[in-house]
């Protein structure tokens, strides 16, 4: 047996369960993403009437009729637990009797290919909002291989997919080791403003430097590549940002209760607008990634929206900031620190490359287990 051309319609059904009994609660409500993974729902559902929403078995797709662009929010629960989401997301599952016909997770790497996204998107419709209907969904045809074939490839990706997890159980317990020691720090060493440890760092563009340098900064904590418009903007009373250096936005009150700020972790100079301020630290006594590890916290951005002032605009000043409170131990704890904390930083950006490895992976296997099912059938 070859390759066989279906109508998704012939292979799976809607699931119409309903959490009714109120067997699931607020914790159980799950969303879903444009990455096709299934998450924490980020709505506050503590006063929603959750008797209505869709039950989702293990085994069982969700997806968001709702399109975004170029993307359809969508979920396949590959866990050994029941959720529910909302209502007005479209749930379903292979049908019993197409089983011997196609696999799930087969269904859901066909499923995680852009190539899919696109045609779902082309067969949206409507004006303020486009949706992507149950009956879109079934009118798509899908060509499938035999299931020993199928099972094959969804072997090399669950294989895939488990070794990305362990790597982030792992990665998780060296967050918790970086935020107990930093928590053990603020119990056992006494805490100093570090006012002394840092100055105000005004050197303008003196050197002429180009808009390759311009960066922003994002409540994110990051430096990016300016999204400004610079068309005939003079460069000259921009502020440099050295190597090591700490830049901030000192207003505070329209970025989601966040502080925009960020350390040059680079070998570049950087340029920022003139209304930042930037920071270099004594190196001798203050590491600026060790300043750098709390200006992460959620507790300084708490901090420093607490104790910016201002009507129509709160700020947080350079003299606000000198006030900030830190424990400051040797040097040698410092940097044994910023070491735990590059690692697990250095960690995580594997992580998310082995994330992004796998969704591209999906239509390689796909392809491969076609290909393979071709060559059988001539053979």
């Amino acid at each position: 047996m070859g390759l066989i051309k279906y109508k998704l319609g012939k292979l799976i059904e809607p699931v119409l369960d309903i959490n009714s009994n109120l067997r699931y609660g607020s914790n159980d409500v799950r969303g879903m993403t444009i990455t096709k993974e299934i998450i924490p729902t980020k709505a506050d559902v503590t006063e929603t009437d959750l008797s209505k929403f869709l039950v989702v078995s293990p085994g069982e797709f969700v997806y968001n009729p709702r399109t975004h662009g170029r993307r359809i929010g969508f979920g396949y629960n590959n866990t050994g637990d029941t959720f529910i989401i909302s209502w007005n997301n479209i749930a379903f599952k292979v049908k019993k009797s197409m089983k011997d016909v196609v696999l799930a997770d087969y269904l859901f790497m066909h499923f995680k290919r852009d190539e899919w996204d696109r045609e779902a998107c082309f067969q949206a419709w409507g004006s303020s909002t486009e949706v992507f209907s149950w009956e879109a969904l079934c009118d798509m045809e899908v060509e499938l291989p035999p299931l020993s074939i199928q099972q094959k490839y969804v072997n090399i990706y669950n294989a895939m997919i488990e070794n990305q997890q362990s790597y982030e159980h792992g990665l998780e317990d060296l967050k918790l080791v970086c935020d107990a020691y930093i928590e053990n720090l603020r119990r056992e060493t006494s805490c100093k403003t570090i006012g002394k440890y840092i100055s105000e760092y005004n050197v303008r563009n003196e050197k002429g430097l180009s808009l390759d340098y311009v960066r922003g900064i994002t409540t994110s904590k990051e430096f990016i590549s300016t999204k400004a418009n610079m068309d005939g903007v003079s460069l000259d009373n921009y502020k440099i940002v050295e190597p090591g250096m700490i830049a901030f936005i000192s207003d505070t009150s329209r970025r989601s209760d966040k502080m925009s700020i960020a350390l040059n972790h680079s070998d570049d100079v950087f340029l920022v607008s003139a209304i930042a301020t930037v920071i270099k630290t004594d190196e001798r006594k203050l590491l600026s990634k060790y300043l750098y590890l709390f200006f992460n916290r959620a507790e300084f951005d708490r901090y420093a929206r607490f104790h910016s002032w201002g009507s129509a605009r709160e700020t947080f000043s350079f003299n606000d900031m000198k006030e900030v409170s830190i424990p400051i131990p040797k040097l040698e704890i410092q940097k044994s620190i910023v070491e735990i904390c590059e690692a697990y930083t250095v960690r995580k950006e594997i992580n998310e490359k082995l994330k992004t490895q796998i969704k591209d992976i999906c239509p390689i296997l796909i392809k491969g287990s076609i290909e393979e099912a071709r060559k059988t059938e001539e053979e």
